[in-house]
């Protein structure tokens, strides 16, 4: 086991991020990724667990879910494995806070800015010429100008940072090399020996644990792995070679063949793993039939 909690884990993550008490280290960490003119002074966090008014309620629990004092809403997920209907599934979860913004009676439709954050342990973008380590969506206009400055979709692959100590930068290059090499560190490290980084360090320390605590850390830990095992597997043993081909040569029947097989190889190995319908759901995209007749 480590000194410090992983935070690519549900528990590490919401200990670091989702306390009251460190409201703080979220509004600097958002604040590295936001314009000057939507720069965080205090926020308050919100219900994580919306069900809205559809025929199929189907509910969305977000990791963090808060607003700052001036109205903005922000949404911040950290994601383990690459999900089915990734882009999709994002910009579901942005109509949220668009629909929490409804006025009954006479309203004249203002909405207030909202913006969708993942950190991704995993590369979205396909193609590798084309991989950014933050990739920054907006909605703009056939001519590249920014249409609607009020939806925001900011993504960290952070498996495309790769800097090490003596090349960090800035501020939020700190922030990045914390996250990815949290769980290796045994002490603090010089360059974030600072006040704001001691605190995370001292939060996600285990040993500041209760018995309660570390027993659900130690429970989150092992869906992490296993998760993370799943994939792993599924790489390894090929499946998505096809998935990969079909996407570098533009094969239709390639792509399609080798996503249903990576698809299908992954949800296996979920179930090998005695993992939950629901997950293996969440991670695949098949139905709960589909899994069932695996």
């Amino acid at each position: 086991m480590s000194r410090y909690l992983n935070p690519y884990t549900d528990f590490g993550f919401k200990k670091l991020f989702g306390e009251e008490a460190n409201k703080d280290l979220l509004t600097d960490f958002l604040n590295q990724l936001l314009p000057p003119h939507h720069q965080i002074q205090y926020l308050q966090f919100k219900n994580p667990e919306n069900l809205p008014d559809l025929p199929l309620e189907r509910k969305a629990i977000f990791d963090i879910y808060c607003q700052s004092v001036t109205g903005e809403d922000f949404i911040v997920e950290m994601q383990k494995a690459k999900l089915h209907f990734f882009k999709d599934r994002a910009l579901f979860y942005s109509t949220f806070p668009v629909r929490e913004q409804a006025k009954k009676g006479d309203w004249d439709f203002k909405l207030p800015p909202i913006y969708y954050i993942a950190i991704l342990d995993f590369k979205y973008d396909e193609h590798e010429e084309k991989q950014k380590l933050l990739r920054e969506v907006a909605l703009r206009d056939q001519e590249g100008h920014l249409f609607y400055d009020k939806l925001h979709f900011k993504f960290v692959q952070m498996p495309l940072f790769s800097k090490q100590a003596h090349e960090l930068e800035t501020h939020f290059d700190k922030w990045l090399y914390f996250l990815k090499n949290l769980d290796n560190f045994d002490h603090i490290p010089s360059m974030l020996n600072e006040p704001l980084f001691q605190k995370a360090f001292d939060t996600l320390e285990e040993a500041n644990l209760t018995p309660e605590q570390l027993e659900q850390y130690q429970k989150s830990l092992l869906t992490y792995w296993e998760l993370k095992g799943v994939v792993d597997t599924a790489r390894e043993e090929g499946k998505e070679e096809g998935l990969k081909e079909g996407l570098q040569k533009g094969r239709e029947e390639g792509r399609e063949e080798g996503k249903l097989a990576g698809i299908l190889q992954i949800a296996k190995n979920m179930k090998q793993q005695s993992l939950g319908v629901e997950m293996i759901q969440q991670v695949t995209g098949l139905t709960p039939d589909d899994i069932k007749e695996l």
